[in-house]
């Protein structure tokens, strides 16, 4: 488990579909984050720690959020426990888990519950970023990562210079942003860091 702010915490632990020969690395982040009174989790994978279950039983999570359509990982899991509400893509809701309920469609744009704002991050709905105002934070699904060296990168994208830069640019512009969470690699990263990652070459996996 990991500190980051005040309301706002997250654990890593090894996805257990990882395979040798994957372009990402076995462990992964999840976040959970209070925001004005409201608990959500974000792209959850179900810990493998006690102390974490222990946390997450007192706060109790409304919300279960993924923030890429791939990233449903235990969203059931979460709403089955604390009766917490699903959200995310309308599509990979309906393929992956139809059962989960009740759920609400995001896209970007929408304010989730707490005031956490999903964002448009250039790429065309593959993932909507969410910035937690009351943290002044920024969290990615798979949009931005740690390469195996542990350097913060962009996922790359055939409009990587024309749109995904110029937007993530906008979004840093638009909104105090101290702390920048990512699923893969190191999961804690500053502003500065991010501003760095839109000038190096991206991550092409």
């Amino acid at each position: 488990m990991f500190d980051v702010a005040a309301g706002l915490w997250g654990w890593t632990r090894a996805h257990p579909e990882w395979q040798r020969g994957f372009d990402w690395e076995p462990a992964v982040s999840s976040f959970c984050v209070t925001s004005r009174g409201v608990t959500l989790v974000l792209d959850g994978l179900a810990p493998d720690e006690e102390r974490a279950w222990e946390r997450l039983d007192g706060l109790r999570p409304s919300a279960a959020v993924y923030l890429k359509p791939d990233h449903i990982r235990d969203v059931g899991m979460f709403c089955d426990r604390y009766g917490a509400t699903a959200y995310g893509d309308w599509d990979a809701h309906a393929e992956t888990c139809p059962d989960v309920a009740p759920f609400e469609p995001t896209a970007p744009g929408w304010e989730l519950p707490g005031g956490v704002l999903l964002l448009d991050d250039g790429r065309w709905r593959r993932e909507t970023p969410a910035y937690l105002p009351e943290q002044r934070a920024l969290v990615f699904a798979d949009g931005v990562m740690c390469d195996p060296d542990g350097t913060l990168r962009v996922w790359d994208t055939p409009w990587h210079r024309r749109r995904v830069v110029p937007t993530l640019r906008a979004i840093l512009a638009a909104h105090d942003v101290e702390h920048v969470l990512v699923s893969h690699g190191a999961p804690v990263h500053g502003r500065d860091d991010l501003v760095a990652a839109l000038d190096r070459d991206p991550w092409r996996g």
